[in-house]
């Protein structure tokens, strides 16, 4: 048998696999993600490079499933929250920090008049669903065609990885296609949703003219909640969300990953009226909204204090746009370069791009995929997207550049036999969210 590329990483990936169901602690993050053999397991990160146990080196992107806006071990951050921690953690009683915390993001989201914090997305949109629910007296649950929005049941039990989940809710939840009012309208027609969830955009979908004016429209004829998932624009779009950008108010809105670059912090805000029925200024039945222990803790307040002020007196969001579009022109003349330009593309908005590839006849595929990042994670670089950072640099860009080119002569040559077969080594990477553990059974 070959030995794989990375030797070390395998062997430290096949022991996870053996104490950690899935390898890893999030899904996107697991070795069925990657070619075999060549899922790195790091050490450490800096700025845009991140370092493997097999002592390669490689620019990243998706920089931390795109929680990392600032960079990795960003000093500034870190220094806040070395700082924040050497006088505790967590207390019995709310602290100063707490305060400060929700002054400073209120004022970054002037659309929301209370916020409470936790620790992961996931605790915020469910809370989100729950406040909605209590709110409307409605069970119902409109979810745009959107890729990720909880890993609870309301969610969950709609995708293919349903196992487990609750079979009496499912029901509960219905779909509308993204940039389409009219079959939003058909979600609401029976007046009985309690709110309705979206992202703004995606790195690949952009609201059409009018489309995010026509579901606040929607929801207020209908009676129902407008909610933003906020996880990935949020301090990547605008330190004031996509909701600043694309200026619409929803209701209530959720925020994670980049709010701490990296440290664990989320947020749910919105409405006042709406808030405080989880809070002690209301007559109506108490909502249960988020009660965490660690969802106040200094460190990841202290991070997001420091990543505040790192939007307020720089511009990391021009940083990482140009980085994304200088990338993106690079991308694209290498590939038309090789002769595959219609196979290797990047699309979406300049913070926040994916790579496309397409098969011999032009179709979306995950072996060729696999392909191309085989070829890239050869040449030091690492990603499952093309998602940019302020700390990418115009030699991370060229160094990346130069990997896809030479990654497009590989995908040429195996364009020219109509087959990965003797290019790919190992089996093509997997969806995430699937209902198998096959094709990518250990």
């Amino acid at each position: 048998m070959t030995e794989p590329f990375l030797p070390v990483s395998t062997a430290r990936q096949a022991r996870l696999h053996e104490l950690v169901p899935g390898g890893a602690h999030t899904y996107a993050r697991g070795s069925d993600q990657y070619p075999d053999g060549m899922a790195p397991v790091l050490t450490h990160g800096e700025g845009a490079r991140v370092w493997d146990v097999d002592g390669r080196e490689y620019v990243e992107y998706g920089m931390g499933l795109r929680s990392v806006t600032l960079g990795h071990a960003y000093a500034p951050v870190v220094d806040a929250v070395a700082a924040a921690i050497g006088r505790g953690t967590s207390f019995s009683r709310p602290t100063e920090l707490e305060l400060t915390a929700a002054e400073r993001f209120l004022e970054l989201v002037p659309t929301a008049d209370m916020v409470k914090f936790a620790k992961n997305g996931s605790d915020t949109t469910t809370a989100a669903v729950r406040l909605a629910r209590a709110a409307t007296g409605r069970h119902k649950v409109a979810i745009s065609d959107q890729p990720f929005f909880s890993v609870d049941d309301w969610f969950i039990g709609t995708t293919d990885m349903a196992a487990g989940t609750d079979r009496l809710a499912r029901p509960l939840t219905v779909r509308f296609a993204y940039n389409d009012l009219d079959s939003l309208e058909q979600a609401l027609a029976g007046d009985d949703v309690a709110c309705v969830f979206l992202e703004a955009a995606t790195g690949s979908a952009e609201p059409a003219p009018g489309f995010l004016d026509g579901v606040r429209a929607a929801c207020d004829r209908h009676g129902t909640l407008m909610v933003l998932d906020e996880m990935i624009t949020g301090f990547r779009w605008s330190a004031h969300g996509a909701q600043h950008v694309y200026g619409v108010r929803p209701d209530l809105s959720c925020w994670g990953k980049a709010m701490g670059n990296g440290f664990a912090v989320s947020a749910l805000a919105g409405r006042r009226e709406v808030m405080e029925l989880g809070g002690l200024n209301t007559d109506a039945d108490r909502v249960f909204l988020l009660s965490t222990t660690h969802g106040a803790e200094s460190a990841g307040l202290a991070a997001f204090l420091a990543v505040a002020e790192a939007y307020t007196s720089g511009d990391p969001v021009g940083l990482m746009e140009r980085a994304g579009r200088d990338l993106a022109a690079g991308v694209r003349a290498a590939a038309e370069a090789a002769g595959v330009g219609e196979h290797v593309t990047v699309s979406g908005r300049p913070s926040c791009l994916v790579f496309g590839t397409r098969d011999p006849e032009g179709r979306p595929s995950q072996a060729w995929r696999t392909l191309f990042l085989q070829e890239l994670i050869r040449r030091g670089v690492l990603g499952q997207s093309f998602v940019t950072s302020a700390a990418h640099t115009e030699a991370d860009v060229a160094q990346t550049v130069a990997a896809v080119a030479a990654a497009c002569e590989v995908y040429r040559r195996a364009l020219d036999t109509g087959s990965v077969d003797g290019f790919l080594a190992g089996r093509p990477v997997a969806p995430a969210l699937r209902r198998t553990a096959a094709p990518r059974r250990l």
